[in-house]
């Protein structure tokens, strides 16, 4: 795909990473999201996300977040390569159900309702909250080379397939999940009947009111800070899955000369999910580059993180971006693994 040199050179002159929260009851859904170690503390992951990247702990719940199982956020990576590379976080309060106990910038947005409604989040409250995002992005990127953009929101593959759905795009079977077993059948089910009960047939025109009848908070949030950072200059790496193509459909239509600007950073266990497709989604909206970490866990490295080989989480946080810009600042992948097992260990307390 496109040429990343232009973002790298950018990273290395200075970035700041942003990670954007929200919930959607979405994510209440049985079945469709591992984002928790149950659908109702679902609503608590962004928070616990936020507070790991920030403090290295988490006090909106016990523990670091994790699937039923006991699979780590991509949190732990995020931190551990930010660690390494001594760079700054900023967390987004784009809507939650449970705000973060960090210093945050709170969007004035509100969490979404459930897709199946056919009214996910009230319109005037998804326009308010991109234009105060944008500004966010101008503010930012007059100061920074380039900033680097993350998610954390359980279920956000099935919001974001919903509006890239009825946006006219095509994201059927191409969606991630966070498990290797990817619902696709209930997905595709949830965002149909999402689609029929905001009574979308054809492409909306205005992503605003794609968001709003079945999108997320975190979308048009992140594809904003995308527009006001690009329109000052600075270049934006949208660190995330495949959930950043709903992004990039957003910006779009929003202010397609931002996409001159963006680009796109994630995971090797994201690229080699044969379960999703973030090269086509991606290309059915516009050749914007894409770079990924080559970060793997052999056989030695504890078990917890080995499931990310195995098929688990694979991306989210702002993982992806954070370890890109690790290994565009040269360093190597032994360090930064050591770091990452390092940091996990002593969250588990055996460190």
């Amino acid at each position: 795909m496109g040429d990343f040199s232009r973002f790298e050179e950018a990273i290395r002159r200075g970035f700041m990473l942003l990670l954007v929260t929200g919930t959607t009851d979405t994510s209440l859904i049985p079945g469709l999201t591992i984002a928790g170690a149950s659908p109702d503390l679902t609503h608590f992951t962004p928070a616990a996300d936020a507070e790991y990247l920030i403090f290295g702990k988490t006090k909106s719940v016990p523990g670091i977040p994790v699937t039923p199982d006991g699979k780590p956020t991509p949190a732990i990576l995020t931190r551990s390569a930010l660690s390494v590379i001594d760079a700054g976080a900023l967390v987004v309060n784009a809507g939650t159900r449970v705000k973060p106990l960090v210093p945050i910038v709170e969007l004035g947005g509100s969490p979404g309702r459930d897709i199946r409604t056919g009214s996910a989040i009230d319109e005037g409250i998804v326009r308010q909250a991109a234009e105060n995002a944008r500004e966010l992005g101008k503010n930012l990127g007059k100061r920074l080379a380039s900033l680097i953009v993350g998610e954390s929101i359980p279920a956000g593959t099935t919001t974001a397939m919903a509006f890239l759905a009825a946006m006219g795009y095509d994201p059927w079977d191409r969606m991630s999940s966070a498990s290797p077993e990817n619902p696709k059948k209930l997905k595709t089910e949830i965002v149909r009947e999402a689609l029929m009960a905001a009574g979308i047939r054809g492409a909306v025109a205005d992503p605003v009111v794609a968001a709003a009848k079945v999108g997320d908070p975190v979308i048009p949030a992140i594809a904003a800070i995308a527009a006001g950072a690009a329109e000052v200059g600075s270049v934006v790496v949208l660190a995330g899955g495949t959930q950043m193509a709903a992004v990039l459909a957003f910006l779009r239509a929003y202010d397609a000369r931002s996409l001159s600007r963006v680009s796109v950073a994630t995971t090797r266990w994201l690229i080699e999910d044969r379960t999703a497709d973030l090269r086509g989604l991606i290309q059915q909206v516009s050749d914007v580059p894409l770079a990924y970490s080559l970060l793997g866990f052999e056989e030695t490295t504890p078990s917890g993180l080995r499931a990310f080989e195995a098929g688990f989480v694979k991306e989210g946080a702002a993982a992806g971006g954070a370890l890109v810009a690790a290994a565009v600042l040269g360093i190597p992948l032994e360090r930064l693994k050591e770091q990452i097992v390092g940091d996990y260990l002593r969250v588990l307390g055996k460190g």
